[in-house]
């Protein structure tokens, strides 16, 4: 059965269920599988709760089983990658814009600015929480339905060809590299297989007869993605000074600790048009100076967009950061930058720079381990022990078995557990307390007790 043929199942059925525990009446179960999970074990299963059709690419022992299903069982080579078929499929039925945004550091800030933009003035699909790899991006796209105006499409990466693949499911009309770091080394081998694999999302749009992309001219290795003779259109933004004629400008105004900027459009443009040359200044809820670049990203595309700039200033002051990201919080002891959702080396340096930028009287910092950086784990690491050691910094706590592996005058503790339960008898109080570390270490778990 080809995909054309299974879409128009889809059209009359359009609810696919990968859980085996949730199968509302009428659906279709598609059997995928994990390092510990084998969907097609529950198909029949299924199919008795109530799925009209369970897509499976293993055989099945349909002897015990009624006859009235077994026309219910479609036999696929691959269900993954029929997942993500019929996923471009369904999302070929609607000629809108589809912007993707991939990055090492800041691409899901960067989706949610940029939705707040967009939403201003357009229905906006976008990516929820982190569903932004090989299941995450169909299952988004098969909520596209006809009142989406525009649709946001993050993509995350940790091997080489994972951005192509996610490229080539969601087609994109346009893309953002938020920035390119040592992150995921141990899964793409290099820093080089990083900026390679990020590169790919360039690379498919230059397939389209209109590629556009949203680029931070003051990144390097994302301008050396780009050729004199590129057929992709840039819109480029950056801090710059020496750039504010053809790029949309941003510079930070204060950040201590909430990031208050000003922007204003290409000189280039405005003095063409004649228009006033002043610029716009935003005080947003983001903590952190490094996050002018996705809120830069955001007001590119908002522009490109035709959001009107007194919309675009209102979203971005407006905009809440959650899910421990760049948040300030403030408990009852202390006041803490809560940044525990990722963490890796670039991420980690900008935020030890940011943190040593806010005036505060008495500073802490809790990080957890970097995960996933392979060989270069020890030496990044340490790395970040012996910044620290620069800093002027009345209590570091370290978490991680990679911490603890460093050269550390500092106090360390093998998980977030021995943490815990440290701070039952000893909580910090009057401290502004930075909170970083890779999800894995679970350092999202302090804030409620700081």
């Amino acid at each position: 059965m080809n995909i054309q043929e299974l879409y128009r199942i889809y059209q009359q059925h359009p609810c696919i269920t990968t859980d085996s525990r949730d199968c509302p009446e009428g659906s279709i179960f598609l059997a995928l599988k994990g390092e510990k999970f084998n969907g097609n074990q529950f198909a029949l299963q299924a199919l008795e709760k109530g799925c009209a059709y369970a897509i499976v690419d293993e055989d099945i022992d349909i002897s015990a089983v009624p006859d009235t299903l077994h026309s219910s069982l479609i036999r696929v080579d691959n269900c993954l990658q029929t997942f993500k078929d019929l996923a471009r499929e369904h999302r070929r039925q609607f000629q809108i814009p589809v912007i993707g945004i991939t990055g090492t550091n800041g691409k899901t800030t960067t989706k949610e600015l940029v939705k707040a933009v967009l939403s201003e003035k357009y229905n906006v699909l976008a990516t929820e929480g982190n569903f932004n790899n090989d299941v995450g991006v169909p299952k988004t796209l098969f909520r596209l339905n006809k009142d989406h105006e525009i649709a946001i499409i993050e993509m995350g990466a940790s091997h080489p060809g994972d951005i192509k693949t996610l490229a080539e499911t969601a087609e994109p009309t346009c893309g953002i590299i938020t920035n390119v770091g040592r992150a995921h080394l141990q899964g793409f081998g290099s820093f080089e297989g990083v900026i390679k694999t990020k590169g790919e999302l360039y690379d498919y749009l230059r397939s389209k007869e209109d590629g556009l992309v949203f680029l931070n001219a003051d990144n390097d290795y994302l301008c050396d993605l780009l050729s004199d003779d590129d057929s992709l259109w840039v819109t480029p933004y950056s801090t710059d000074p020496e750039k504010q004629y053809e790029c949309i400008s941003g510079e930070v105004i204060e950040a201590s600790p909430y990031l208050k900027f000003r922007w204003r459009k290409p000189l280039m443009e405005l003095n063409e048009t004649g228009a006033s040359t002043k610029w716009h200044k935003v005080q947003t809820h983001l903590v952190g100076a490094y996050n002018i670049d996705n809120l830069l990203a955001a007001i590119a595309v908002g522009i490109n967009f035709d959001v009107d700039r007194k919309q675009i200033c209102h979203a971005l002051e407006n905009y809440v950061p959650t899910n421990n990201r760049s948040q300030l919080v403030q408990t009852e002891h202390n006041r803490l930058i809560v940044d525990a959702y990722n963490a890796n080396p670039s991420s980690m340096a900008a935020a030890l720079q940011n943190f040593q930028l806010i005036e505060a009287s008495r500073k802490m910092v809790i990080l957890g381990d970097m995960r996933e950086l392979g060989e270069a784990s020890q030496e990044e690491h340490q790395a970040v022990v012996d910044k620290l050691a620069e800093m002027d910094l009345a209590q570091v706590w370290l978490v991680g078995e990679e911490f603890g592996k460093t050269r550390c005058p500092f106090r360390c503790f093998a998980n977030v557990d021995e943490v815990k339960k440290v701070l039952e008898t000893e909580r910090p109080e009057d401290y502004t307390i930075l909170v970083k570390g890779s999800n894995g270490t679970k350092l999202y778990q302090l804030p409620e007790l700081l």
